[in-house]
């Protein structure tokens, strides 16, 4: 960790796990750093980064937080909660890092390590997922290194992820809008704040907004009740099919359960090279939205 820390504060790139996804660690008031990033993950420069910090008081130096944003803070923090808000400080978030928006995007993480070397390091970091832009997130260390290892200077080990999402992202700039679903759900959020509007407004605000984006080599057929010749086949609940090339993404019907090995599931599926990967439905309710969302980017279906 401490390697990490110094890594980070010389402008180095770090694989950096959290609740959520593996990330790409930078210095997020480093602009090199950050370039570095958009380098590694050969990302477009207009999708922005979400900067992570240690707790609240440490984001209300760099957001400004009003009493919605308090609220969701002080009942999801630390966890898979992005706020878009006012930026406060210009130095603490750098300009590319931020797309050259005047907002910025700030989550405090749960993950043990996470907090500790953001709690070390002492500022906000720029850590995007640690894959190559477009690609299925790493929630195990082994691939955050198969898609980005090669360019970090050194490489935190937290397990697989809780979560295997990425944060649920909402804007505070006006009318609080659901900019990216994620493990804290439309529900939990409203039921803290009021309505959630749609995301149109303010979309580009929140990264993970590509219409392909978490994409495996294969295509991806959603809805699928069973595979088709050739195709490998990511099924839900215990009457999926079974047997070679088949990965259930939870016997039992758990959405958490489907949510944290999505990502590792459409990996180890594509590693076959499959003519496509089938998914079969997923309830939308709750979690099942977020899940959905992925997957309709995955399949190239969301603009």
């Amino acid at each position: 960790m401490k390697a990490a820390v110094e890594a980070l504060r010389a402008g180095g790139l770090v694989i950096l796990p959290t609740e959520t996804v593996y990330g790409l660690a930078a210095d997020a008031a480093n602009p090199r750093a950050v370039a570095a990033i958009y380098e590694a993950k050969g990302r477009p420069s207009f999708n922005p980064l979400i900067a992570h910090v240690a707790d609240l008081a440490a984001a209300e130096r760099v957001a400004r937080f009003d009493g919605r944003a308090r609220r969701l803070a002080r009942r999801f923090w630390p966890g898979p909660l992005t706020l878009v808000l006012p930026l406060r400080d210009e130095g603490a978030v750098c300009d590319l890092a931020r797309a050259g928006l005047d907002t910025v995007a700030v989550r405090a993480p749960a993950h043990p390590i996470a907090h500790a070397v953001l709690a070390a390091f002492g500022g906000a970091l720029a850590a995007p997922s640690a894959n190559r832009s477009g690609r299925p997130s790493p929630t195990r260390l082994a691939d955050a290194l198969e898609e980005t290892g090669e360019r970090a200077a050194a490489a935190l080990d937290g397990g697989p992820c809780e979560v295997g999402l990425e944060s649920t992202v909402v804007s505070l700039l006006d009318q609080p809008r659901l900019l990216r679903p994620g493990a804290v759900t439309r529900a939990q959020i409203e039921a803290e704040i009021g309505p959630l509007a749609e995301a149109e407004a303010d979309a580009k605000r929140s990264p993970g907004r590509l219409a392909r984006h978490y994409s495996p080599k294969a295509p991806v057929r959603l809805e699928a009740v069973g595979p088709a010749p050739g195709e490998a086949y990511l099924g839900f609940g215990p009457s999926a099919p079974a047997g070679a090339g088949r990965w259930n993404l939870s016997p039992a019907g758990d959405l958490a359960e489907a949510a944290a090995n999505l990502f590792a599931f459409l990996r180890a599926a594509d590693r076959t090279g499959p003519s496509a990967i089938a998914v079969a439905p997923i309830p939308h309710e709750g979690l099942g939205e977020a899940i959905n969302d992925r997957l309709r980017r995955a399949a190239g279906f969301v603009g």
